[in-house]
């Protein structure tokens, strides 16, 4: 009975460290990651509104613009929890907020990769294919191929934060990090943790590796095409396009398994910069993909431009009405 008992111990609260050894710089360093998601809140907003109002943009490419905004809008909300660290210094989060924290990181992770390999294949489908483009991709495929991947991401994710709690925390409760991640919870705990890792890594590899191999596939078979066509103005177009979209991709992933191979591999790595890489890895590509996806997408910047100069319209004509 005792021996049951013990299985299901865990503590009341977690204390999250933040950044050790600079904590009389904490909350300088919070400037730069509050503006960073004040951009990244402002432009993922503005983004889902453009995609929203103007039909125009209703089509495949557009929609999932507007889906990558919306996890990217999650993503980077969930610094609001680590700036409460370096503002308040409140480090104390509860057991079962460590535990929806952990989900929301890795499951938002996921679902960002997952949008990734999508918006990978529908641009391979735009240049390959560009005339069968909407049957290819029609509203009904499109909601099947985000339903599988949404499931296969909640499902493996959601696993994670399950089997933690069945650990026995009897020993330390202090996470050397800002936010609470698999494994900096499991590695707490006083038992045997080989299934969680090995559910972390097996997630790891179908969630994030998967659609890496496959990102990669599309953008070789992208460049393919384009190179058959032999014109210089669309290989530069190209090219141009697809080394913004690589940047980011590859910032998010690099991040991402940097993050990892510390955690599982014992890479002797300053906690600071650990923790810096992890948060920048929050943070960044909420910034980035609007800058990437839709900025430099010329008919979001002209519908943008038309919304602005029709809201100057507007302002002007009441004002001479006065």
């Amino acid at each position: 009975m005792s021996a049951l008992n013990t299985s299901y111990l865990h503590p009341k609260e977690f204390i999250l460290i933040g950044l050790t050894g600079m904590e009389s710089y904490q909350s300088w360093i919070s400037v730069p990651f509050c503006a960073m998601y004040v951009l990244a809140l402002a432009a993922n907003v503005l983004i889902i509104y453009t995609v929203k109002v103007n039909h125009s943009l209703h089509n495949p490419m557009y929609i999932l613009l507007a889906i990558l905004s919306l996890v990217d809008l999650a993503m980077s909300s969930l610094t609001i929890q680590i700036l409460k660290i370096f503002w308040f210094n409140q480090r104390a989060i509860a057991f079962e907020a460590c535990l929806f924290q952990m989900f929301c990181v890795h499951f938002f992770s996921s679902l960002e990769s997952s949008i990734l390999a999508i918006m990978a294949y529908d641009r391979y489908v735009a240049i390959y294919n560009p005339l069968r483009y909407m049957s290819i991709l029609s509203y009904r495929f499109l909601a099947k191929l985000f339903i599988s991947h949404f499931l296969r991401d909640l499902i493996l994710i959601g696993l994670l934060p399950i089997l933690a709690t069945r650990l026995p925390f009897c020993s330390s409760n202090v996470i050397t990090h800002c936010y609470c991640d698999h494994i900096g919870v499991v590695k707490l705990a006083c038992t045997d943790i080989s299934i969680n890792n090995s559910l972390g890594l097996f997630a790891m590899s179908s969630i994030f590796g998967l659609d890496a191999v496959f990102i990669i596939f599309s953008y070789i078979l992208i460049l393919r095409s384009v190179l058959k066509v032999g014109s210089k103005e669309a290989l530069h177009k190209a090219l141009n396009t697809c080394g913004s979209h690589l940047f980011v991709i590859l910032y998010f992933y690099a991040t991402y398994l940097f993050s990892v191979l510390v955690y599982r591999t014992g890479m002797k790595v300053l906690p600071e910069i650990h923790i810096m890489f992890a948060l920048l890895y929050l943070l960044v590509p909420p910034v980035l993909n609007p800058l990437v996806y839709a900025i430099r997408t010329k008919e979001i910047r002209h519908v943008f431009l038309k919304m602005v100069l029709n809201s100057n319209n507007n302002t002007s004509t009441k004002s001479t009405r006065c």
